[in-house]
């Protein structure tokens, strides 16, 4: 009998080192795994949490001195276990897809627009599906996490040998963590994860530097904005900003070649309107998403690549490309098809008129979260402005949104600009073929180059209708589309055309390193906010512009 009893002590022994060691891995590997790049999928790749070695070490410390760790302790540390989980998964998997890091401070207040879009791209299944899934995983965390430390504990509070070996293990671990960070000599094994408190500290930073005075001090003096417009005659200048149209369309060979067909098509409008064409790559102040810090760079002529310098920019009185514009008895419009709610930043740009969502009164066939297919909304804009006469010349600024992710439903191209405007804008066929597409989120490429395809379509087919119409027209991308269509390390690059019948003022971005046609030099000509006054200097006939007191 006396055998039997210590056999079963044994087994139970060692069931319970058993359990702490899975409940360690699983504790470990819940805050240091990696992203399997490019899906939402996670992997280990074998290192060490030091905030979980603390964690143990903190533990076994307590046991000793003040006995069990109560129950609700436990709980609030499962619970914070999970925060670290999340915000691990956040870190390692948003540059997998999006191309860049967490920002909360930007990327929070963008949750809602993007659970709506969800909700309007996928089915009621889908999204219920989702959300209790999400709810599964939550729960399926802490209940391991409390697992994990409830085991953990146990054993600590019975065994004097087991405090004593996880507390030893703890310090040698915290000790060669701070060893490995204060000197480069020090062989780099274990091997430790970033910690997760360094990414929400540092994520703390970001905010109090954006709600802090601090934050004036990111804000540079605006560039000198000035031009004759000696090279505009009266022209219409319409500048386009494609969404998620970047350097990859020309980086990747299989991109490159499914855009042949099409780029073949915009520069054979190009050149059977007797129009010419530059290109160029500039650097985007973004990636992957937050398209109006493109948008103002550009605009302002300053560099804005965080969330906290637009905001104070929107509080100042800056001269942007709109006012220069004005000056010179330019009507000034905003065409935003993706603007569904008010827009207090309008006011910094002061638009003479703004078409957004709403007044656009866009009637057809919906196509995903963004409904207003581009073609629509430069046929609203040609309908009601360009072709309207007398008028004063024109600047209009159109960031289009039929090539925002999820890409489709692609809307089909109508080759009749007026019908665009019926009721039926569209034959049953094509309708339906382009309403019965869904989002692939895994796999976003076919997607991501139907809806590049049908947006240069649409261009080459307005450089058609309106052959006799002289205008310049500037397109360029707001930055490259998600890391999970651009790749791993892709650039910053966007590709910008110009189109124009004024060989001045192409010949002087020619001087900037732009190169004729629709297939940019290898090298990046700049950086986005520097394209401003290059673009003034060319509208003023002016290789490098130097104002004078008339202007």
């Amino acid at each position: 009998m006396l055998a039997t009893d210590t056999s079963i002590r044994r087994r139970r022994g060692w069931h319970r080192w058993a359990s702490v060691c899975v409940a360690v891995v699983l504790l470990n590997g819940l805050v240091t795994f990696h992203n399997v790049w490019p899906t939402l999928a996670v992997h280990w790749r074998g290192e060490l949490s030091i905030e979980l070695a603390a964690l143990l070490l903190l533990l076994a410390l307590s046991n000793a001195w003040l006995g069990p760790t109560p129950g609700r302790l436990l709980a609030v540390l499962s619970g914070l276990i999970v925060i670290f989980a999340l915000g691990r998964y956040g870190a390692v998997t948003a540059p997998a897809l999006y191309g860049r890091e967490v920002n909360l401070y930007w990327d929070v207040p963008q949750l809602a627009s993007v659970a709506g879009m969800l909700f309007r791209v996928a089915s009621l299944w889908s999204v219920a599906t989702i959300c209790v899934g999400a709810l599964v995983v939550l729960a399926g965390l802490y209940v391991a996490s409390r697992w994990s430390l409830g085991q953990i504990d146990a054993m600590l509070r019975f065994h004097h040998a087991a405090r004593m070996g996880v507390g030893l293990v703890g310090i040698v671990l915290v000790g060669c963590f701070l060893v490995q960070q204060s000197t480069g000599g020090f062989p780099p094994l274990p091997r430790f994860s970033i910690p997760v408190s360094k990414t929400y500290s540092e994520q703390l930073v970001r905010i109090i530097d954006a709600l802090s005075n601090r934050a004036t001090q990111l804000l540079p003096p605006s560039p000198p904005l000035h031009s004759s417009f000696a090279a505009l005659p009266g022209q219409d200048v319409l500048l386009v900003f494609m969404e998620s149209y970047g350097r990859v369309t020309y980086d990747r060979p299989e991109f490159v070649q499914a855009l042949m067909p099409v780029r073949a098509r915009l520069a054979a409008a190009v050149q059977d309107t007797h129009r010419s064409v530059v290109s160029g790559y500039v650097s985007s102040p973004t990636f992957g998403g937050g398209s109006v810090l493109a948008h103002v760079s550009l605009l302002s002529g300053i560099e804005v690549r965080d969330s906290s310098r637009y905001a104070l920019l929107m509080t100042q009185q800056r001269p942007t490309l709109v006012s220069v514009f004005k000056a010179h008895g330019y009507r000034t419009i905003d065409v935003m098809p993706g603007m569904r709610q008010s827009w207090p930043e309008g006011a910094f740009y002061g638009f003479d008129e703004i078409y957004d969502a709403k007044s656009l009164d866009y009637r057809g066939p919906e196509f995903g979260w963004w409904r207003i297919p581009d073609q629509f909304s430069l046929a609203v804009l040609d309908a009601e402005e360009l072709q309207r006469q007398p008028r004063k010349p024109l600047f209009v600024f159109f960031p289009t949104v039929s090539t925002h992710m999820p890409f489709v439903p692609t809307p089909p191209l109508q080759p009749d600009g007026h019908r665009i405007l019926t009721a039926q804008p569209y034959d049953a066929e094509p309708l339906q073929r382009a309403l019965a597409q869904k989002p692939d989120w895994t796999h976003m490429d076919k997607s991501y180059l139907s809806s590049v395809e049908y947006f240069l379509d649409v261009i080459a087919n307005y450089l058609r209708e309106r052959a006799g119409d002289n205008f310049v027209l500037i397109i360029l991308g707001d930055h490259q589309p998600a890391a999970n269509v651009s790749g791993d390390g892709a650039s910053w690059d966007v590709p910008v055309y110009v189109i124009s019948r004024q060989p001045e003022i192409l010949e002087s971005l020619r001087a900037r390193g732009f190169r004729p046609g629709l297939t940019p030099a290898e090298r990046t000509v700049g950086k986005m906010n520097e394209l401003t006054p290059w673009l003034l200097a060319a509208f003023g006939n002016s290789r490098i512009y130097e104002p004078t007191p008339a202007d």
